[in-house]
């Protein structure tokens, strides 16, 4: 944004600044991804002219919405990009924001629309939570209205099939302290109350990706990774409630982030690759 906000056009997009931020951030569940895609949405209105668009809030939804799925693209595209972009953000001072915004969407609206493909969740998030008309929504996309209304219907039926009842953040950040709780006393009944029976951990490691499945399993792990982690610090990971972990010499040992929904984590995810983990630093 420019020094001086009296300017006609950076006031006017300062009033749409709060939507657009909301719907890239339901696009990308990242207050951080959301705040770049806002930023680019101002640099490309700065480079029009502005007397040639005759809808600014239709204008700049759509603005929105392309670079969203541009990122939305690029991330099916590298994914293995993704979660090192990531890293950095878990450890941001304004973590709060994603806290805020978490909160406000429902964690587990946020975990169903990432099962969705790009453009059905740009159908489903501009139409259904932002009324836009299927045939700008179409515009965006390049389909046809009723393409549109068709990932509209599919992407709801989705989310309808999937989404479970939310907590709200204060609720989900004791679930996850009740699990460290348990891993550090190596509590293996209070484990398994605190995961659901079906809960998927992912561990992204120096030799790839390794998935466990169950409650059971899961637990094992969790009492035999807590001993080798000597200081914890609660943290977010584009809204989820997380964790980082360091060894007893400050190299970091881990970086989690917790799924909670119903009353229990089913699905964690964690990072111990060191060359992911590098960039952190232990915080006193």
């Amino acid at each position: 944004m420019p020094d001086s906000p009296a300017e006609p056009i950076a006031a006017a997009f300062q009033a749409h600044r709060d939507r657009l931020r909301a719907v890239a951030y339901r696009m990308l569940g990242s207050y951080a991804d959301a705040e770049d895609v806002v930023q680019e949405a101002w640099l490309r209105l700065s480079r029009q002219d502005t007397a040639t668009i005759h809808n600014l809030a239709g204008w700049l939804t759509t603005v929105v919405g392309r670079i969203s799925l541009d990122v939305l693209r690029s991330r099916q595209s590298h994914p293995e990009s993704s979660y090192d972009d990531q890293v950095p953000e878990m450890v941001e001072e304004s973590a709060e924001e994603d806290v805020a915004m978490a909160d406000s969407v429902g964690l587990a609206l946020l975990v169903v629309l990432e099962s969705l493909g790009p453009t059905e969740r740009l159908a489903f998030v501009l139409h259904d939570l932002f009324a836009v008309p299927f045939d700008e929504i179409g515009q965006i996309i390049g389909k046809s209205s009723d393409a549109v209304k068709m990932l509209a219907s599919r992407a709801r039926r989705k989310v309808r099939s999937t989404e479970r009842p939310r907590l709200v953040g204060r609720e989900q950040r004791e679930v996850v302290e009740a699990f460290l709780t348990a891993a550090r006393r190596g509590d293996f009944e209070g484990l398994l109350r605190v995961l659901d029976p079906d809960v998927r951990l992912t561990v992204d490691g120096p030799d790839g990706e390794v998935v466990v499945l169950g409650a059971t399993k899961v637990a094992a792990g969790a009492r035999l990774g807590a001993a080798a982690a000597v200081r914890w610090q609660p943290t977010l990971v584009d809204g989820r409630p997380g964790v980082l972990s360091w060894r007893e010499d400050g190299t970091p040992l881990s970086a989690m982030a917790f799924t909670v929904v119903d009353g229990r984590i089913y699905a964690i995810s964690v990072v111990t690759d060191p060359a992911k983990l590098g960039s952190l630093s232990e915080r006193n």
